[in-house]
């Protein structure tokens, strides 16, 4: 027997007219406002999923399906991407504006974000192009321009409240996911290692790179570490290369993703920032 859902739909500003239309369309027999800005529709039917989740985003909300009676703290794992999911940047593309070679940069991380580029290829391409920077330029977009995501500190606190392991995994770079890791208390970080000789990027990665199957692939070797089981693990991202991982996690959820990436996740965050997923479990 298929586990029953609720319609979970986060409206910072209700319009009581909009969430009629969407129980109706959800087929919803009971609504629930646990806060003022979250609406739980028990019984809603999962075959209208698709309809009600565009006339959600059509109306500004964010909304998901979620297992009724399924809580926060029934996950013992979450699982991060960095740049644009945890933190506000691509660090590499801001590395780069210190260069002067941003838009060059950009264009190719966003491509690689989208998965039209091989995601290796396009790192290493990048980083080619950071040959003879200072390190000193690491140091300024982190403490200068890297800040978290609206709701991060939230969702972080609550993961160190409820006895949640945090893993940072990321296609940047340990200079800063071993910050982050320090700054804000996360159990686990992994990214790939810039080549620093003299002071000055060498425009080369020492190591594997952490790609999409790595991000996978640590994420198993951690919940299998943990001895949990795949629903207790939920992940979080915005790029093609984090939907391995997404798809490997009991919950998938896309942080203002490419479009791809929200169409295939369990969990679409478009609006609202990263505490929103607290919010949509009880």
């Amino acid at each position: 027997m298929s586990t029953q859902k609720t319609l979970v739909v986060l409206a910072p500003q209700p319009d009581p007219r909009h969430l009629s239309d969407i129980a109706r369309l959800a087929e919803a027999p009971q609504l629930d406002h646990p806060h003022i800005d979250v609406v739980r529709m028990r019984g809603a039917n999962p075959d209208q999923s698709p309809s009600v989740l565009e006339r959600c985003r059509a109306h500004g909300y964010d909304a998901a399906y979620i297992d009724n009676g399924q809580a926060f703290a029934d996950f013992r794992l979450l699982v991060s991407d960095m740049d644009s999911t945890l933190i506000n940047i691509e660090c590499i593309d801001e590395i780069a504006d210190i260069k002067g070679i941003k838009p060059q940069v950009a264009e190719i991380t966003e491509r690689a974000m989208r998965g039209e580029l091989d995601f290796s290829a396009a790192l290493r391409e990048r980083v080619a192009l950071l040959e003879g920077l200072p390190e000193a330029a690491l140091r300024q977009v982190y403490e200068e321009r890297l800040r978290l995501n609206p709701g991060a500190e939230q969702l972080l606190a609550a993961c160190r409240r409820l006895g949640i392991k945090t893993l940072l995994v990321s296609g940047g770079f340990t200079y800063f996911t071993d910050r982050l890791k320090a700054d804000y208390g996360l159990d686990h970080a992994y990214a790939n290692q810039l080549e620093i000789v003299d002071g000055k990027l060498t425009g080369r990665v020492q190591g594997d790179i952490v790609d999409a199957e790595a991000k996978k692939r640590l994420l198993i070797a951690t919940r299998d570490a943990l001895g949990l089981r795949p629903e207790q693990v939920i992940a979080v991202g915005d790029g093609a290369n984090d939907l391995p991982m997404l798809r490997e996690a009991g919950t998938g959820v896309a942080y203002h993703a490419k479009p791809r990436v929200s169409a295939e996740a369990d969990i679409a965050i478009e609006h609202g920032g990263l505490d929103a997923i607290l919010r949509l479990f009880h």
